[in-house]
């Protein structure tokens, strides 16, 4: 039972996240609540040409060479 209501709270929560960072008035706060929960799950990604990872890398103001070599071909 308190299993039940632990992945029950855990579905809501991921939900309700999703939610509110497409709204339009999303803020930073609520990014890095969801960047944290995605960490505590182990969820990551790795940039690959074309996905969004990627593209966000490929804004920022400065290069990590050493990023640019590990990603795959």
């Amino acid at each position: 039972m308190q299993e039940d209501a632990l992945k029950e709270l855990h579905k809501r929560l991921a939900e309700r996240l999703l939610e509110r960072i497409k709204e339009k008035d999303v803020k930073a706060s609520d990014l890095n609540v969801a960047r944290q929960f995605l960490r505590d799950n182990n969820i990551d990604c790795v940039p690959v040409e074309g996905n969004p990872l990627q593209k966000l890398a490929d804004e920022l103001p400065f290069r990590i060479p050493e990023a640019k070599e590990k990603l795959p071909n």
